[in-house]
């Protein structure tokens, strides 16, 4: 990579404005789903109020699991590329590593379905 951005300089800058651009959409999507009013219930008053605590919960509830699958999924990308990186170095020096190395990558996969098993928890009870 640094190679890449030694020759073309350019690249870096533009990588940089595409991760800004995307920080500046998904704060403004976040910030349109927190405050968005869904319109429940609309033109009948009684019911709005009632309504709206419903949806409140309900969407923070959806909001949680979102977070709890990005989050594991995040940590699980990191977990696979140090412990697949140190599995393959391994295995180039012993190949009789083989299974005891995907022991240890599976079990860096599986934060990720712990996220997910949370975020499934969270979608059931919102409903």
């Amino acid at each position: 990579m640094k190679t890449f951005l030694r020759r073309h300089p350019w690249a870096a800058v533009l990588l940089a404005v595409l991760n800004v651009l995307l920080l500046t959409v998904t704060v403004a999507l976040l910030i349109s789903i927190v405050t968005a009013d869904w319109g429940f219930a609309a033109g009948r008053p009684e019911v709005a109020a009632a309504g709206q605590a419903d949806a409140a919960a309900s969407g923070s509830a959806l909001l949680g699991a979102a977070i709890a699958v990005a989050g594991s999924a995040i940590g699980a990308g990191v977990a696979v590329a140090y412990t697949g990186a140190a599995a393959l170095a391994a295995m180039s020096e012993r190949p009789e590593l083989f299974g005891r190395a995907m022991v240890v990558v599976g079990l860096a996969e599986g934060i990720a379905i712990y996220g997910l098993i949370v975020a499934i928890i969270l979608v059931g009870e919102a409903q």
